[in-house]
């Protein structure tokens, strides 16, 4: 799957000429103006990388760092004019992952971009899953059974990656519904309950009687790793 970008500054021209080289390098790309453009679009599109500005008018880059990771653990790269000790400390503080200063290459950026996209996956995380029914590709980002391809959706797919990259450990139901739809859903028990039926009927052998996605009533859910 293409890897998305949310580009976040309030100059038009470093907008559009960091989305045509992304573009140019395979990414899908979100643009935002302006930090409350883009806590919504982080919500609603769930990119894979942020680059954000720190200048930014009305909300500024720490606080859409701090909103953001609030609720995700997506890579941060901030792209700043400002290149003072205090600015990088403030920006790595609030959460961001990298730092680079304005005016910058694009080939350092893109290899800056690659190396927070590989730090994703922890070095010490086994990328596929394997099961006696079906087998999860955290890397690919894709569940194979049968030698088939299921079919998830995006959301399906995210409430599947938090589970699996937390196995053997229960997730609380808060923590599932502010990393898959953002904390403003964090109430919406019923829409995950759904979701986890939903992947129980394409991957459980007997789904009234799962063998891998356990729940606590109240509680949250967990994905049981393979014995």
């Amino acid at each position: 799957m293409t890897s998305r970008v949310l580009v976040v500054d309030d100059e038009p021209q470093i907008r559009r000429t960091v989305r045509i080289n992304l573009q140019a390098h395979g990414f899908e790309v979100d643009l935002a103006g302006t930090g409350e453009e883009a806590l919504d679009l982080a919500t609603r599109r769930h990119p894979d990388a942020v680059l954000v500005d720190l200048g930014l008018r009305g909300i500024g880059g720490i606080e859409v760092i701090e909103g953001i990771r609030g609720w995700s653990r997506v890579p941060i790269i901030v792209l700043s004019v400002r290149d003072t000790e205090a600015d990088r400390v403030a920006a790595l503080d609030a959460g961001a992952d990298d730092y680079v200063t304005k005016p910058f290459g694009m080939g350092e950026l893109l290899a800056r971009l690659r190396a927070a996209l590989r730090r994703v996956l922890p070095v010490d995380e086994e990328p596929i899953i394997e099961t006696a029914d079906f087998h999860i590709d955290l890397a690919a980002r894709r569940v194979i059974s049968g030698g088939e391809e299921v079919r998830l959706t995006p959301t399906e797919w995210r409430v599947i990656e938090v589970l699996v990259r937390n196995r053997g450990k229960l997730v609380p139901q808060i923590q599932l519904l502010q990393e898959v739809w953002g904390p403003e859903y964090r109430d919406e028990t019923g829409n995950l309950r759904e979701y986890i039926a939903r992947l129980r009927r394409k991957l459980e052998p007997d789904p009234s009687r799962p063998r891998y996605l356990a729940n606590e009533a109240g509680l949250g859910y967990r994905f049981e790793p393979p014995e």
